[in-house]
């Protein structure tokens, strides 16, 4: 996610129950999404299949109800507990921008305890039916938790399947007061983009809904003549309808956090390049703003090349950049297919280039190398303003080093106001010192350690952990390895202190009093 660009850093309850057998509402699509539960870091192993008993499932432990959270301390009922999803497959019925349209969703998953029930991290839309194994199941919605009771408990370690038949709402969406604003279903004139992040994923589909938890997703899109869909991943097929509409199937490829979702549908031209070793790029662009977007489109594999040389090979199978025709100033690292703002590609170069090299970085930290918690944000968003920075010093835009002494300066007051990088609440977890006092955190630690244990220490960060969800702890244990030396009395007062620390190497800079 694009924090605001500056030139110098500034400073609900209703139950509705659906009862099993007294559904009479059918969705509306041919053939139901299926939404499977498994983690995304399960590795290879013999999947039970339906119907067949766990092992010592007689003299198994009671059943009992998901968590309806993984614990997060800022988000705490985001995820839900019982169960792994192996693969989520949506079906989206789009009629027309701002109109509600049919969907579904089926969840094949795994579970992880014997469940008497489970939730789902689902808001908003109208409900019509829930289904475990193709019974009818019970579902109440408790705020954004639907609560499932299948008509029989499921087994620990039993493969299940849920389907969800609902109406999707592309009027949703969500505010807050920080760099996300506006986000969920984001309208266009002529269709729609999903901005997901931080917990949007959920007006969206029904969802293991915490970045630390990813699966693949399998997307059935049917658009209206002359509109388009594009979604994560690799574009799989179309088939053309006889009353002419088109349904548009992509596969995400890889396992992705639900918060990194992207969904668009418009009048929109695709257009194809090459990154280093053929790496696949696809760009989507409105058709009105194809010519006037190319000329920065265009620096996309110079961008890979450079954050290649620094972080290593491109951790998806392809990357483009879908180009958001909203008005809201929000670019984000939506998996394999960045959204950037037109105004973004418009203006002046520095700027454009900051921007798309911010959400490429993305890919390497927060995409493929996942946060544990969300107050680990620090280190995807940090690591992508830090690249941003250096990239553009590079290439015509400030000083490196003046913009960190101005973040260095501001970071006392940025601690006061929204907390140490690693100590966000709710409210300012989106806020500056997530960006620029972040980016600080890792600028200080390279003139700590020298350019080129900084530099080992990002690439081994990056390996290790790619395809995985890893926290500061997994960081500053890394870094330390890397530098042979116990770098957690020096990372922990930057990370967590009430005062920021003295800079190594930079005796002269001052720190601004803090104002009330």
């Amino acid at each position: 996610m694009k924090a605001p660009v500056t030139s110098a850093p500034a400073g609900h309850r209703r139950v509705v129950r659906t009862l099993a057998g007294a559904v009479v509402l059918a969705l509306a699509l041919t053939g139901a999404a299926v939404v499977t539960v498994g983690t995304l870091f399960a590795g290879p192993g013999r999947r039970p299949a339906p119907g067949a008993p766990a092992t010592g499932a007689a003299a198994g432990p009671v059943p009992s109800p998901g968590a309806p959270g993984i614990g997060d301390p800022l988000m705490p009922l985001a995820g839900n507990g019982g169960y792994t999803v192996r693969r989520y497959t949506l079906d989206f019925d789009w009629r027309a921008p701002r109109t509600p349209f049919e969907a579904g969703a089926t969840i094949s998953a795994t579970a992880t305890q014997a469940l008497s029930r489970f939730d789902l991290d689902f808001a908003g839309n109208t409900l019509h039916r829930v289904t475990v194994d193709g019974a009818p199941a019970a579902a109440e919605r408790h705020g954004d938790e639907l609560v499932v009771t299948p008509a029989k408990p499921i087994p620990r370690g039993r493969a299940f399947t849920v389907r969800v038949a609902y109406t999707a709402d592309p009027t949703q969406g969500r505010h807050r007061d920080d760099a996300i604003q506006d986000y969920g279903w984001v309208p266009t004139s002529d269709g729609t983009v999903v901005c997901a992040q931080p917990d949007g994923a959920r007006m969206i589909f029904p969802a293991n809904d915490h970045p630390s938890l990813r699966a693949p997703i399998t997307f059935r899109v049917t658009t209206p003549p002359g509109l388009s869909a594009v979604a994560n991943g690799r574009l799989v097929g179309t088939e053309r309808h006889p009353d002419g509409r088109t349904r548009w199937t992509y596969d995400s490829e890889q396992p992705i956090a639900a918060q990194l979702v992207q969904l668009a549908i418009g009048r929109l031209t695709f257009v194809d390049s090459e990154g280093p070793r053929g790496l696949p790029v696809r760009d989507v662009v409105p058709d009105g703003l194809v010519a006037d977007t190319e000329e920065y489109r265009s620096l996309t594999p110079d961008h890979l090349a450079w954050l290649e040389q620094r972080l290593g090979p491109y951790p998806f199978h392809r990357y483009g950049v879908l180009v958001g025709d909203t008005d809201l100033p929000v670019a984000l690292e939506t998996q394999s297919l960045a959204v950037v703002p037109r105004d973004d590609l418009l203006g002046d170069r520095v700027d454009a280039e900051r921007n798309l090299v911010h959400e490429l970085t993305h890919h390497w930290t927060g995409d493929s190398v996942a946060i544990r918690r969300w107050s680990d944000l620090w280190l995807s968003e940090g690591h992508a303003r830090y690249y941003e920075r250096l990239y553009s010093a590079e290439h015509g835009g400030a000083d490196l080093e003046s913009v960190m002494r101005a973040a260095y300066e501001q970071h006392d007051q940025w601690r006061h106001d929204e907390g140490a990088p690693a100590e966000p609440t709710d409210a300012t977890l989106f806020k500056v010192m997530r960006y620029d006092g972040s980016a600080l955190v890792l600028f200080a630690l390279r003139e700590k350690v020298g350019e080129e244990t900084f530099g080992r220490i990002e690439r081994a960060w990056v390996s290790a952990y790619r395809g995985r969800a890893a926290g500061t702890r997994d960081f500053i244990a890394l870094a330390s390895r890397v530098a042979g030396e116990d770098l957690g009395p020096f990372l922990h007062p930057w990370l967590y202190g009430a005062h920021t620390p003295p800079m190594p190497g930079h005796p002269d800079w001052r720190v601004d009093p803090v104002e009330d």
